[in-house]
């Protein structure tokens, strides 16, 4: 079975980094493990280095923590330019940057809590899936 290959929404990180007894914390630590392959794009990671200092207080880490995770998921994700944009597609403009960078790496999956913000994905072959899924997907769940 190929490894799968997703996009972890910026919402992941955020639940994953308040909370470690839930779904989102048992996937940010299988990161890197070879369960699965994250693919990050400048945009999604500028957004993710923005969202996690700005709710660092309510996260219990430091921007130097920050600044390690992404350093970390940085060296292990693969890496993509987009060159293309199909802006507007989504309602929300920086889940636009997720869907484009899903389908430039050939993605199985965007990982989110936020279905509706994603509704037409499938047209690109991509699946919206939540965590609890997803760790169903890659064995982890039963």
């Amino acid at each position: 079975m190929p490894i799968p290959q997703v996009v972890l929404d910026t919402n992941i990180l955020v639940s994953g980094l308040r909370s470690r007894r839930g779904s989102a914390f048992q996937i940010l630590s299988l990161v890197g493990t070879g369960k699965f392959d994250i693919h990050l794009s400048v945009p999604l990671v500028l957004e993710y280095q923005e969202v996690l200092h700005r709710q660092s207080s309510n996260l219990y880490i430091t921007a130097e923590d920050v600044e390690n995770l992404i350093a970390f998921y940085c060296s292990i994700a693969t890496r993509h330019q987009i060159y293309f944009l199909w802006r507007p597609y989504l309602p929300d403009p920086k889940d636009d940057m997720v869907l484009e960078l899903a389908v430039k790496a050939k993605c199985d999956s965007v990982v989110t809590y936020n279905f509706r913000d994603f509704v037409g994905i499938e047209k690109f072959g991509l699946k919206v899936v939540s965590p609890v899924e997803f760790l169903i997907t890659i064995g982890v769940l039963p």
